[in-house]
């Protein structure tokens, strides 16, 4: 059973930082993009970023405006976002996705390009 699972979520002052782990389980993603979204309260599911299989290639949302930075360890099949100068508005559940994409380096940014999904973690940022 495939399972990908987020951590380091939590509740965080503004312009603090975390750094939110996925551990992927069930199979290897180490050829496979990956993904971060969230969903803040009321709002739609958003993209955040995507890492290729290789970690050669991100590519991040506009909004993000270099805050966060999306990596991977394909040794421990985990996919990383290393949150930076957190706002309120940065509040929202966070997940982690994968898409099997075989060592292609096209990105992908829409939800429904995705094939596998986490539960989500909280992450909320107070003012």
């Amino acid at each position: 059973q495939v399972q990908l699972v987020e951590s380091g979520g939590g509740l965080v002052q503004a312009g603090g930082s975390l750094r939110l782990s996925c551990a992927a389980s069930g199979r290897s993603f180490s050829r496979d993009a990956m993904g971060w979204f969230r969903r803040p309260p009321g709002k739609e599911r958003e993209f955040l970023a995507t890492i290729s299989w290789s970690g050669g290639s991100t590519y991040y949302a506009d909004s993000l405006k270099g805050r966060f930075t999306i990596s991977r360890d394909n040794a421990k099949n985990t996919v990383y976002l290393q949150m930076n100068s957190l706002k309120p508005e940065d509040t929202a559940v966070y997940y982690c996705a994968a898409r099997e994409t075989y060592y292609s380096d096209t990105y992908y940014s829409g939800s429904g390009e995705y094939h596998y999904w986490g539960q989500g973690t909280q992450v909320t940022v107070s003012s």
